[in-house]
């Protein structure tokens, strides 16, 4: 039996998943969280084989959970499932860590072969991304300037680009807001940009919000 662990911040999203793996005789959901520090507790506590993530979560995002499992060489595979399009997190998720990556306006009969997959050990991505993936690989230099942001940076840029103020920012990421600064301006030097009008624009403009 492959057991599963659900962390999405929206309990309807998560009914949604669980409803659509109960159709499946060998997986059963063992567990579900509603953020970081909920599923860095339920995975200590409660086996299993695959983690279901979303990218959004309140405070600490699905990417840092990501580092804190590959920081712990854990063995849970990550399948990620987000409303960000694959275009601009996937290949950043696959390299974090992740083993799949799935974008919650897709087609919902993908989360079983997908999770079956991750269990044997491999990767799952979408025809898209697959392709994606080679184009990458075949021109490294296109590569955008915000791929080259460090998960907080790029944590810190979707925030202030959905108006958060910086010691809001500070409070929900549990930093000083000195250190939120900190990523502030390395945002602007890395975009060479001038101020947050102008971040939340280039994150508009790059479909990263």
């Amino acid at each position: 039996m492959i057991k599963v662990i659900l962390c999405d911040d929206h309990a309807m999203v998560r009914r949604g998943i669980k409803d659509t793996l109960a159709d499946a005789n060998d997986i059963t959901v063992v567990g579900e969280a509603g953020g970081y520090a909920e599923v860095r507790t339920l995975i200590r506590t409660e086996p299993c084989d695959v983690l279901i993530l979303d990218l959004n979560l309140p405070g600490r995002g699905g990417l840092e959970v990501l580092a804190s499992l590959r920081e712990d060489n854990s063995p849970i595979k990550v399948l990620i499932v987000s409303m960000f399009a694959e275009d601009q997190y996937a290949i950043r998720c696959l390299r974090a860590g992740a083993d799949g990556y799935l974008n919650k306006a897709g087609d919902p009969s993908e989360l079983i072969p997908a999770v079956r997959t991750l269990a044997k050990g491999r990767k799952y991505v979408t025809p898209a991304i697959s392709e994606m993936l080679v184009d990458n690989l075949a021109s490294p230099s296109t590569t955008s300037l915000h791929a080259t942001l460090s998960e907080r940076e790029l944590q810190t840029l979707l925030k202030i680009a959905s108006g958060k103020r910086l010691s809001d920012i500070a409070e929900e990421l549990m930093l000083s807001p000195k250190t939120v600064s900190v990523y502030r301006a390395r945002l602007l030097e890395k975009l060479k940009l001038s101020n947050n009008a102008e971040l939340a624009v280039y994150a508009i403009r790059n479909e990263l919000v």
